[in-house]
């Protein structure tokens, strides 16, 4: 059930993202346009035109994304913390095998609060959780992601003895589950979450439901700004946050109705 949960939600996003809806826009209006219906291709230009416009123009992925990056206050107070766990999805395998070196992507953030915070608390410990998420990898378990992690985290001073990388898990829902059963946290345990702040509110909601004991949020890797301006051309910036932000309301709303 897992893996055709996992397989469904991958097609289904391919299907409905914000930049599959442009493509989709232009294959109809030329689809139309060939077919020789002039009227129909006007229209669906005209909406594909007026979608992108509002994309590049206004601060849309602004202002669907912050309200996610609001739901939890970053640097929350921490009097005791027993372990820390940072959610994969910084790591760039490909590149870390090419130069050598721990390669991150605009996520790395994770990553350098979670060696903030273990610096902070020598005692904890700090677990990685997150494996392939990739269709292509189906069936297949990858250490590569967890490496690039653990590279990471021995090469800014983190005892191996604290370590732990779970390295199956493909999506949230299952970070919770296969992390919880690797770290077998005590009832009475503190533990901190780290993931970036637009994925906050489904990873809390996935480990709350997963039984994790004590659990808060330290949110990072924030991108929506709090006052955006109004009018702009920044097209690329705006299709990136929409997508995550559609991204994470879509997971919000599967999650919940499935459980998860």
């Amino acid at each position: 059930m897992g893996t055709l949960f996992f397989v469904v939600s991958k097609i289904g996003w391919a299907l409905i993202r914000p930049d599959t809806i442009l493509i989709l826009g232009i294959a109809l209006t030329f689809g139309a346009a060939a077919l020789g219906r002039t009227g129909a291709a006007r229209i669906w230009g005209a909406l594909t035109l007026a979608f992108a416009l509002a994309i590049a123009v206004l601060p849309v992925g602004h202002w669907t994304l912050r309200p996610l990056e609001a739901r939890y206050p970053p640097a929350p107070t921490l009097a005791g913390v027993d372990g820390i766990v940072v959610l994969g999805g910084a790591e760039l395998a490909h590149l870390t095998r090419l130069t050598g070196l721990p390669q991150t992507n605009e996520g790395g953030e994770r990553f350098a609060e979670a060696v903030v915070l273990a610096r902070r608390f020598p005692e904890a410990r700090l677990m990685f959780t997150g494996g392939s998420g990739a269709l292509r990898d189906l069936g297949e378990l990858s250490d590569a992601q967890a490496g690039v992690a653990c590279a990471f985290f021995l090469r800014h001073g983190i005892e191996p003895g604290r370590i732990l990388l779970e390295t199956a898990s493909r999506n949230t829902a299952e970070n919770a589950g296969m992390s919880l059963a690797l770290a077998a946290p005590a009832p009475d345990a503190r533990w901190v979450l780290v993931t970036s702040a637009w994925h906050m509110p489904r990873a809390m909601r996935s480990f709350e439901r997963a039984g994790w004991p004590e659990m808060t949020a330290w949110p990072v890797d924030q991108r929506a700004s709090p006052r955006p301006r109004l009018l702009s051309w920044d097209f690329t910036r705006q299709l990136d946050l929409l997508g995550r932000a559609v991204h994470e309301r879509v997971g919000l709303f599967v999650y919940g109705i499935t459980g998860r």
